[in-house]
C-alpha cells in the first residue's frame, strides 16, 4: 500500500469514501413487490363495491353480492342454466361448511381418547384426579 489508511482495506472492508453514508439505506427503493396472481385478482374483482338499485332504492354491495342477486333473480326468471349454477352453488356451500364443521367437533372416541391421555397425564404427575363426570372412578394405569 502506498498511502496508509486508518484500518487496512480488503475483504469486507470496503474503503471508507465507498461505503454507505449513516442513516441511508443500500437499497432506497426496496424489495420489489410480487406479481399479483389470478387468486388475488379475482379476490380484488369480486370485493369492489358498486351500486345497485334493490327496492327502488340505490345499495351499495360487492361485485360477489351483486352477481349472486343477479343469478338469483335470473334462476327465479325461470333461466334453468341459472337455476342449476345457484343450486351447485348452494351445494357446493353446503359440503364445505359441513367439513369445516366436522374438522372442528371431537368425534365421541376422540374426545373419550383426550380424557384419558388428561387423566394419565395427571396420574402420572401424581395429581388426584378424583371420580369421573359420569361418577365412576377412572381406570388408574397401573405402573
Amino acid at each position: 500500500m502506498s498511502k496508509k489508511t486508518e484500518y487496512d482495506v480488503g475483504y469486507g472492508k470496503p474503503p471508507q469514501h465507498t461505503r454507505f453514508k449513516k442513516g441511508r439505506s443500500g437499497n432506497p427503493d426496496g424489495r420489489p413487490k410480487a406479481a399479483r396472481n389470478f387468486a388475488t385478482d379475482l379476490e380484488a374483482v369480486l370485493n369492489e363495491r358498486i351500486q345497485i338499485t334493490e327496492n327502488g332504492k340505490p345499495k351499495s354491495v360487492s361485485s360477489q353480492v351483486a352477481a349472486l342477486k343477479r343469478l338469483k333473480a335470473e334462476a327465479l326468471k325461470g333461466n334453468a342454466r341459472a337455476l342449476d349454477r345457484l343450486l351447485d352453488l348452494a351445494a357446493a356451500h353446503s359440503a364445505e361448511k359441513e367439513a369445516q364443521s366436522q374438522e372442528r367437533s371431537l368425534s365421541e372416541a376422540e374426545a373419550d381418547i383426550l380424557m384419558r391421555y388428561e387423566h394419565d397425564v395427571l396420574h402420572r404427575a401424581g395429581v388426584e384426579t378424583g371420580p369421573d363426570q359420569d361418577g365412576s372412578e377412572a381406570d388408574a394405569p397401573s405402573n
